[in-house]
């Protein structure tokens, strides 16, 4: 059963930096895209930045110059890295894996982790 563990949540202040981590097993890590997406109370899932299977990437502009989504192949991990955190970054952060092939689409999500900004 495939897996992805998400990590590096918590509690920050305004302006503070936090690392997310997500580690995927039993998949083919490296054909999938990767991405992190969140969701605050009351409020829709939404994008926030994603990375292919080649290191393309994207970001959604709220996070644009202060997120960076990274992957490692290899350790079969991705992470984002939370910059100049701002109270409205509050939510619960989910990565996701992605592969779409002419036929068929393979998603799997994680369990999310919470991160919380504020003073």
């Amino acid at each position: 059963q495939v897996q992805l563990v998400e990590s590096g949540g918590g509690s920050v202040q305004p302006g503070g930096s936090l690392r997310l981590s997500c580690a995927a097993s039993r998949i083919s890590f490296h054909i999938y895209a990767m991405s992190w997406y969140r969701q605050a109370p009351g409020k829709q899932r939404e994008l926030v930045a994603g990375i292919s299977s080649g290191g393309s990437t994207n970001y959604t502009d709220s996070v644009k110059e202060r997120f960076t989504i990274s992957r490692d192949n290899t350790k079969r991990t991705v992470w984002l890295q939370m910059n100049s955190l701002k109270p409205e970054d509050t939510a619960v952060y989910y990565c996701n894996a992605r592969f779409v092939t002419s036929y068929d689409q393979y998603d799997y999500w994680g369990r999310g982790t919470q991160v919380t900004v504020s003073s």
